[in-house]
């Protein structure tokens, strides 16, 4: 059992997570939030945690953000596009278990102070912005410390954001270099 409450995009994700874990979940319907769906989340968070688990694509971005300005000190799941795509379709529903399980596992809690660990000097320096593999090696290093993909800038964000160390940077980036052979 999940001891957090898991927010989700819709009743399709929730049958996927049931598949894998057991846990309670709330749904933001989309765009289409209820009415009440904040409140839902602030007292889920101030009783049991919260676990934003959106789709990983531009409307799961878009919800998640809109949750965690509003709610506070939320953890954080992604799930690699790959992992969620089905027939060009991308959503946590066709996800397996197993990835859903390992993805929830790697939920980071944002951080509530502003954090600059990390600048866009590490991101040109090791080939996250700007060259032929930036994309390729931000979309590896983002599965290896469970913050998703993102374009550079929102990339340097969750850097700092969810609390990523320098070592544990440098380990990834040891990784991504084993992964290219270089």
């Amino acid at each position: 059992m999940i001891k957090e409450v898991i927010v989700v995009e819709g009743k399709d994700d929730v049958s996927a997570l049931k598949r894998a874990v057991d846990c309670e979940v709330i749904t933001t319907g989309g765009f289409g939030y209820p009415d009440d769906l904040i409140e839902r989340v602030k007292l889920a968070q101030k009783n049991k945690g919260v676990i934003i688990f959106t789709d990983p694509d531009f409307a799961g971005e878009k919800i998640r953000n809109f949750i965690s300005s509003r709610v506070q000190g939320c953890k954080h799941a992604f799930l690699p596009q790959e992992k969620a795509t089905l027939n060009d379709n991308i959503g946590i529903e066709n996800a397996k278990p197993k990835d859903i399980i390992e993805a929830l596992k790697g939920a980071r809690y944002e951080a509530s102070k502003k954090r600059n660990e990390f600048t866009k000097v590490d991101l040109l320096k090791n080939g996250l912005n700007g060259g032929n593999n930036a994309s390729y090696r931000r979309a590896i290093l983002g599965k290896i410390l469970s913050i998703g993909y993102c374009n550079s800038k929102q990339f340097l964000k969750r850097l700092n954001n969810y609390g990523i160390s320098r070592n544990e940077f440098e380990i990834a980036l040891e990784r991504i270099e084993n992964i290219d052979g270089k």
